[in-house]
This record gives C-alpha cells, sequence and structure tokens, in this order.
C-alpha cells in the first residue's frame, strides 16, 4: 500500500503503525506518532491500522536552548 510518510510517499507492506515504525527503522520508543493529524500513544501503536493513503506522521524529540 502507499502512505505519506512525514509528507513523502512511501510504499510499506506494514499493516499497523507500530509495523511500518519498525519497517522504516525509527527509534520506536523515543518518537511521537500522528496518523491522518492524530496524535497516537505508543501503547496504541500496535492496534492501528494503516489504510492505503493514510498520512502518519513521526517525530523525533529534539535538544536545544
Amino acid at each position: 500500500m502507499r502512505v505519506e510518510l512525514n509528507g513523502e510517499q512511501v510504499e510499506t507492506a506494514a499493516a499497523t503503525l507500530s509495523e511500518l515504525i519498525e519497517e522504516q527503522g525509527l527509534a520506536a520508543p523515543s518518537v511521537a506518532t500522528a496518523l491522518n493529524g492524530e496524535f497516537v500513544p505508543r501503547g496504541m501503536r500496535d492496534g492501528t491500522v494503516l489504510t492505503d493513503g493514510a498520512r502518519i506522521e513521526v517525530l523525533s524529540p529534539m535538544q536545544g536552548g
């Protein structure tokens, strides 16, 4: 299926948000996620099913001051 990940079109075999994060090599414990503009808590990623055309944002924390 084709999804939008952080503004870029990505082809994926992942069925859930958790699988997509793993497939893309993102550091799962340290990222925040949103699906179609709605925040998805870490504990709900395994049960969050992706659909063709979904918009996913994965954000990593930044340090600074």
